[in-house]
């Protein structure tokens, strides 16, 4: 049996469509995942959209629905049409409305309450709606959010609340011990600098609206979206009903998610999973933002960059290849159209596309289409260098470095290019003595773009 290999991306909010700056993540993730795939594992790859929030429900509201989980359900159509036309390839998506995500979350919730790690008490503090999320004042920069320059609300409720407190040193030393679990080392810095300042039980329910999954032991309650949302890693395979595939995937091999909701999946996630008994994921890898000309990407201030607008332009594989070329992985990037339009046409127009339209022609122009017998005497230059990119492609990959990958194997897309000009075919082509030399060359450009076909595969599928 395949070696199986488990990757995440966090869930969407269904209050929009989302940006550059989202689809970039799963971009990456389906990078991932078609690139595990060739080398033989057993891929599952999950996606989803998170819809018990309080903006997703103001936003069917302010569009006139009366009934929230329609307006959830037309997004998620939306929602999956934007991923097809991208070229995700994810095994299952997850929608938080899901009877079967219902189901397992309240079977997870009763697990930590069995525990002992859930009480009743009251919560005053604020509260960032944007965010959905509880925030002390040390968290606060200048009175506001960090991430919306907004001033969060004071909320004073009777909730639920989960002795986070109880998992500290735990927490701590699993991520010591494992400088795999938070990646890059950035993001496990912080993440211990946190833990060190000492973690507070947290609030894990509302009651003061209702579109949510209620506790099992208290249906006045609705469950914290965020308890909610990070349920669905477990969920998505059963967790709560038949479990055969939460067993056969978990734990998560990777989960990616963007540097700004690291504190939920690298404290109170894994906390969650030890106090319910649950194996703890391998990697959580948090990437960083793509601006849009030097600002974060904005809806509200319409200063984003929508995906689909780039695949009418130049097609999804142009997008897909722009990003995880431009943009080192783990750390911030930034899209302008300048920039975009620049790499298009230098890497994928010139070297590639030049590359690939005059080695086919000169194939039908002297051996009329057909791959021509190679010399066996003949020199392995280009040869050696697809084998060894393939192992370079092959470590970096290993390593979650996707744009190290990428640029192996541009090295070779412009070694092949200077191999056309070295070996000058239509120069041999001229002098009949040396056809078995023009048959070799001939032959090594198009097996090197066999190579490329398939090292490109993950990053490009399409045109690949």
């Amino acid at each position: 049996m395949a070696e199986k290999f488990y990757i995440t991306t966090a869930i969407d909010y269904a209050n929009d469509l989302p940006h550059v700056g989202t689809a970039y993540e799963k971009i990456c993730a389906d990078a991932i995942a078609r690139y595990k795939r060739l080398a033989g594992y057993d891929v599952y790859f999950t996606m989803g959209n998170d819809e018990h929030s309080i903006n997703v429900k103001k936003e069917a509201d302010r569009l006139g629905y009366s009934d929230t989980a329609a307006y959830c359900d037309e997004m998620a159509v939306r929602f999956e049409e934007v991923w097809r036309k991208l070229h995700i390839s994810y095994s299952d998506f997850i929608r938080t409305t899901e009877p079967r995500h219902r189901k397992g979350v309240q079977k997870l919730f009763r697990k930590i309450h069995d525990a002992g790690d859930i009480y009743k008490g009251h919560y005053e503090g604020w509260y960032c709606e944007s965010c959905e999320a509880f925030l002390g004042e040390k968290d606060l920069v200048g009175g506001q959010c960090p991430h919306h320059k907004r001033k969060p609300e004071w909320i004073q409720e009777e909730n639920y609340f989960f002795a986070l407190s109880n998992y500290q040193d735990r927490l701590f030393d699993h991520i010591t011990a494992h400088p795999d679990f938070i990646r890059p080392e950035s993001r496990r810095n912080e993440i211990l600098s946190l833990i060190r300042g000492g973690l507070e039980d947290i609030s894990i329910s509302r009651s003061s609206f209702d579109w949510g999954i209620p506790l099992p032991m208290d249906p006045s309650h609705v469950i914290y979206v965020w308890i909610d949302a990070l349920s669905n890693y477990i969920t998505v395979l059963g967790y709560g009903e038949a479990e055969s595939d939460l067993w056969r995937y978990w734990p998560a091999d990777v989960h990616l998610i963007g540097k700004d909701i690291t504190r939920f999946h690298c404290v109170i996630w894994p906390a969650m999973l030890l106090s319910a008994g649950i194996a703890l994921p391998r990697t959580i890898f948090g990437h960083g933002f793509i601006d849009f000309e030097g600002r974060k990407m904005s809806k509200s201030q319409r200063h984003a960059v929508q995906p689909l607008d780039a695949v009418e332009r130049y097609g999804a594989d142009a997008l897909r290849y722009f990003l995880l070329r431009e943009v080192t992985f783990g750390q911030d990037g930034d899209f302008s159209w300048e920039r975009f339009e620049q790499r298009y046409n230098a890497d994928l127009a010139n070297d590639l596309g030049n590359l690939l339209s005059r080695s086919v022609a000169m194939a039908g122009r002297y051996f009329e289409g057909v791959v021509p017998h190679r010399d066996p005497s003949g020199d392995r230059i280009l040869m050696d260098q697809a084998r060894q990119t393939l192992d370079r492609v092959d470590a970096a990959m290993s390593d979650l470095q996707l744009h190290t990958a990428l640029d192996a194997i541009w090295e070779l897309v412009r070694a092949a290019n200077r191999f056309v000009e070295a070996k000058a075919p239509w120069a041999l082509a001229k002098d009949p003595s040396r056809r078995a030399e023009l048959e070799t060359c001939l032959y090594d450009l198009l097996e090197n773009l066999r190579h490329l076909a398939v090292f490109l595969y993950a990053f490009m599928p399409k045109n690949s």
